[in-house]
């Protein structure tokens, strides 16, 4: 049975059009059946009347419900439409349809967790997530991407048996599927596993390294949506949820201040922006924990605004990188001539997530601080400023700095090419900077959209001479640290490095004792010739464990990342089969006994 009415899910409207580009023609025709799909899923999101619950399907024993329409998932599908136009002009000049239909199919997935009514349809929407936008990764066609990407892959796979392993052992004990608020007051095992499998999509630490180590080796296209969807998807997902567990107030302190020492340190710009949108997912994951009216408001009003500039900074910095090859501070530097209208759009994005008055920011951030302080949490608050202050250093400063200004360390070559990017991506720039400008500037666009009654107001006497003391501190604590921030090549050692060990441990456990187990079962086969012990070792030999441990000897040895990543995609599918089977195996085992 369907009940849906004249309701369309936007993700039939992406998926079709992904399906058609390739049988659509060349030229201007293409170029506007590319912009018209995530235009007709925009107004197919903007024209959602009346709230409610569509596209419920019966299926077995369950409901699944495609559709579920509030003012929660209404902004979140809004943004996210919105986006999906910005970076699909920002991708016109992509000659390769494939990227386009991962793009498609990966904000698909997104809009279908965020309208999901129950956990069967989320899990099926965040696989179509997980598994299109690798695409993404691979696409660069590097061997590092190729690497990371599987890396990606195999992170993604652990997050989703996670929460598999989570629904299923709520239906077991409440016999509901619902994707509802769960009760985190008392919570019971199962809320504690399905927080965690959100964590590992919203890049809470110690689950985050797949983030920058991802987003820096996307292609550039890629990395425009990549940088807006998954984590944001999860912010959503622990809105819905888990509104209200304060273990995340402590998880979102430590991403917002964590993420900023390593965009400090860091060296390319692009990891240096995935650095950052780990900083900014702890003030989202911060106002989850508190759970309030005000703090749920407000880290959906981040998350608005938040995927729009940061959209436009990773624009920015992949258009230095489609222009002259290279992203790394080290290499560039006195772009300011070259690039000028790339240095306006990546100012407004950069003067936005520093939150400035009359920008994006400034009138979502302040709305979890404030949330903070009003609760009597003191230390958040104390926190989060802290953190917007490393914000403006590392994004106002350091970013335009190194890139645009001061000494020029791009070789000559790169000056030549170095110029402002195709018109599309100028035009991308220009929309995103229209609204992290439109956004600060006039508050009741955004705040009329907030799923409950605002009454705050950011542009309060207190909140700007705050703000501009914040500035006007860290500006001088920049001129007098100058020296200190010259860009460097070193390496700066993450919290994978300790389950890359234990990667490194686990195949050397393999190796060594186990497969000397295996040498003498083959022994013992050749003298009694037991059929059993045959098969026993045929199963135990196709993991190829020798070749396993030498992609972990190989990323150990060049490769940042934990033990899935991988030096050739073959070694990489046996490592995910392996890992993903003995995961499964164990939450099976869990799941029996339990």
């Amino acid at each position: 049975m369907i009940d849906s009415g004249s309701w369309l899910h936007p993700s039939v409207i992406l998926m079709v059009g992904a399906l058609l580009l390739p049988l659509i023609g060349k030229g201007a025709a293409k170029k506007a059946f590319i912009v018209l799909v995530p235009v007709l899923a925009f107004i197919d999101v903007w024209q959602y009347s009346p709230q409610g619950v569509y596209g419920v399907i019966q299926f077995m024993d369950w409901k699944l419900t495609f559709g579920r329409i509030d003012k929660l998932s209404e902004i979140f599908a809004y943004v996210m439409s919105l986006m999906c136009i910005i970076g699909t002009i920002y991708s016109l000049h992509e000659e390769d349809d494939r990227q386009m239909i991962a793009a498609w199919f990966y904000v698909a997935g997104s809009l279908g967790v965020i309208l999901a009514g129950d956990y069967l349809v989320l899990f099926l929407f965040s696989e179509i997530m997980a598994f299109s936008s690798v695409f993404l990764v691979w696409f660069r066609r590097s061997p590092k991407s190729i690497a990371t990407g599987f890396r990606y892959l195999l992170v993604h796979t652990f997050g989703g048996l996670v929460l598999l392993a989570g629904f299923v052992l709520r239906y077991k004990a409440t016999g509901d599927l619902s994707f509802t608020q769960l009760d985190v007051h008392n919570p019971a095992l199962y809320t504690y596993i399905i927080m965690v499998g959100f964590m590992v999509n919203a890049a809470v630490p110690p689950l985050h390294s797949w983030l920058p180590d991802t987003y820096a080796e996307a292609s550039v296209t890629g990395a425009v949506f990549m940088c807006a969807f998954t984590t944001k998807t999860a912010i959503y997902t622990l809105i819905r949820c888990l509104a209200g567990m304060e273990i995340l107030i402590v998880f979102g302190v430590i991403m917002a201040l964590y993420g900023v020492i390593y965009a400090i340190l860091e060296n390319d710009c692009r990891r240096l922006l995935a650095w950052s949108i780990m900083s900014q997912l702890g003030y989202m994951v911060c106002g989850v924990g508190i759970g309030t009216e005000l703090a749920i408001n407000g880290a959906c009003a981040h998350a608005f605004a938040h995927i729009l500039y940061k959209g436009l900074l990773f624009m920015g910095c992949g258009s230095v990188l489609y222009m002259t090859g290279k992203s790394k501070f080290t290499d560039l530097g006195g772009l300011y001539r070259k690039m000028p209208r790339t240095l306006v759009y990546i100012m407004v994005g950069a003067l936005s997530m520093a939150a400035l008055p009359f920008f994006s920011g400034f009138v979502t951030k302040s709305m979890i601080i404030a949330a903070g302080f009003e609760e009597h949490l003191y230390w958040v608050g104390f926190g989060l400023t802290m953190a917007s202050a490393g914000t403006f250093l590392y994004v106002c400063v350091k970013l335009p700095y190194l890139m645009f200004f001061g000494e020029t360390r791009a070789s000559e070559e790169t000056m030549q090419k170095a110029a402002d990017p195709p018109w599309n991506m100028q035009l991308a720039m220009a929309i995103g900077a229209f609204f992290c400008i439109f956004i600060g500037s006039y508050t009741p666009f955004l705040y009329n959209m907030l799923p409950f009654a605002n009454t705050f107001n950011a542009y309060t006497p207190m909140h700007i001479s705050e703000t501009m003391q914040v500035v006007a501190a860290t500006a001088l604590a920049c001129y007098l640290l100058r020296r200190k921030l010259q860009p460097t090549a070193e390496i700066s050692l993450d919290l994978d490095w300790f389950y890359r060990m234990a990667g490194r441990g686990f195949f050397w456990l393999a190796k060594v004792p186990l497969q000397t187990i295996d040498n003498w079962v083959g022994v013992i086969y050749r003298i009694i010739g037991l059929g059993p012990l045959m098969v026993i070792s045929k199963f135990w030999s196709w993991f190829d464990w020798n070749a396993i441990d030498g992609t972990i000897d190989g990323s150990a040895r060049g490769v940042r990342g934990a033990g899935g990543v991988v030096r050739r995609s073959q070694d990489g599918l046996q490592a995910s089969i392996f890992w993903a089977s003995a995961i499964g195996g164990v939450l099976l085992i869990a799941y029996v006994f339990s």
